[in-house]
């Protein structure tokens, strides 16, 4: 094998300090050197430093293939950073990576947590929306940050959103001279590169989403087109989602069958026809930290199937007509599991027809909760919901 092109080179704060003599030795060797301009200042490189476009795009390291080339990269390089991005278009003898203590294993360690007991969450990028899922009583996170403002917008959120309780620590250039550690998040001098430690161990027991399904509804906006929550929890685990599974959620309504099978750790593809409905999909998605895995395509099925990627499952809302299960048994492959439901006896029916052509499972579920009748309590059913759960 020959020797690699590429070498990703962790960097900390302490610039070349920091390095072992493989790093040191592959940055000497560069003729060219990526980097940050935080990175190219800490490595002194003068005009063998080339700082990364803005946006950021790897065309012009890619286009040096075959020469001497190295990229400083913050800490590990594989851990939220850009060592992933690059790799994917190299083949694995193409380069080498000299990682350092990145910022989660720093910050973990000056806060005394076991790092295997701490989510890592990269938002300098993302919406803080994706703590969410996961922020709740006795959990510990970190998390990087673009800027000192973000701090404050933090703090913001967090309040607004139930976890006011939750302790925050404030990190400033990590691993450098300029090192600083303070509790709280209102400090008018916060400096880059920031990350924070946020210890959830005060928050009320009632505070983050819980992870049985059925979500309360009133957790959603919608327009009265929702999956209910017993029926929606019903439907999931017809569904049995598992991470990184794809599922086609089918006349979409508020997206909160796919909000649910995302929170799993899947990603769905939701089919609306309906523009309002559409946005409210794309709001839950967002008010759940789900964007990144739930995505919306208005149309109509089955006229808008066949461009889409294969699914693991699919649901189906308003239990569909004979010509959406003809399309579906042309395009899927066979084992993808498919839940539909009805309430309609014309769906019914339908239903009925695909129990009685393909098997499966067919439930009635009847629901009712009670209520007043002038001084009395009586039981206020809804409507049965026909489901059929089957496979392709």
């Amino acid at each position: 094998m020959s020797e690699p092109w590429l070498s990703i080179i962790g960097l900390g704060e302490d610039g070349p300090a920091g390095l072992s003599d493989a790093s040191r030795a592959a940055v000497a060797k560069a003729e060219v050197v990526f980097g940050a301009p935080r990175h190219l200042a800490l490595m002194a490189l003068g005009a063998r430093g080339q700082a990364w476009p803005v946006p950021f795009d790897l065309a012009p390291l890619l286009a040096l293939r075959g020469r001497r080339v190295a990229m400083l990269v913050s800490g590990d390089p594989f851990w939220f950073g850009a060592g992933g991005s690059v790799a994917a278009h190299l083949r694995p003898d193409e380069w080498v990576a000299h990682p350092v203590a990145g910022v989660f294993s720093l910050l973990a360690a000056r806060m005394g947590w076991r790092l295997e007991e701490v989510l890592c969450l990269g938002l300098h990028a993302a919406p803080f929306a994706r703590l969410r899922p996961v922020l709740a009583r006795g959990v510990r996170v970190i998390c990087t940050l673009r800027d000192a403002q973000a701090v404050a917008e933090l703090s913001l959120w967090l309040a607004a959103n139930g976890f006011a309780a939750a302790q925050v620590t404030v990190a400033e250039a990590l691993g450098g001279p300029r090192e600083r550690l303070r509790q709280g998040a209102d400090w008018p001098d916060i400096t880059a590169p920031v990350a924070v430690a946020i210890d959830g161990a005060a928050l009320p027991a009632t505070a983050g989403l819980p992870r049985a399904n059925g979500l309360p509804d009133a957790l959603f906006q919608h327009d009265g087109q929702i999956t209910k929550a017993a029926i929606r929890a019903i439907t999931l685990s017809g569904l049995a989602p598992r991470p990184g599974e794809l599922l086609w959620d089918i006349g979409a309504g508020s997206g909160s069958v796919s909000v649910e099978w995302a929170l799993a750790g899947g990603r769905a593809l939701c089919i609306e026809a309906r523009g309002d409905r559409a946005a409210n999909i794309r709001a839950n998605a967002s008010s759940f930290g789900l964007a990144h895995r739930i995505e919306v395509r208005e149309g109509r099925a089955p006229a808008c199937l066949g461009e889409l990627p294969l699914p693991d499952a699919v649901f189906v809302g308003g239990g569909g007509d004979g010509a959406l299960y003809a399309a579906l048994w042309a395009l899927l492959p066979p084992g993808t599991r498919i839940v539909a439901n009805g309430v309609t006896l014309e769906a019914e029916s339908q239903l009925a027809q695909l129990h009685a052509s393909h098997g499966g499972t067919l439930l009635r579920l009847d629901l009712a909760e009670a209520g007043t009748l002038g001084r009395f309590r009586d039981w206020q059913a809804a409507r049965p919901v026909v489901q059929w759960r089957g496979q392709r």
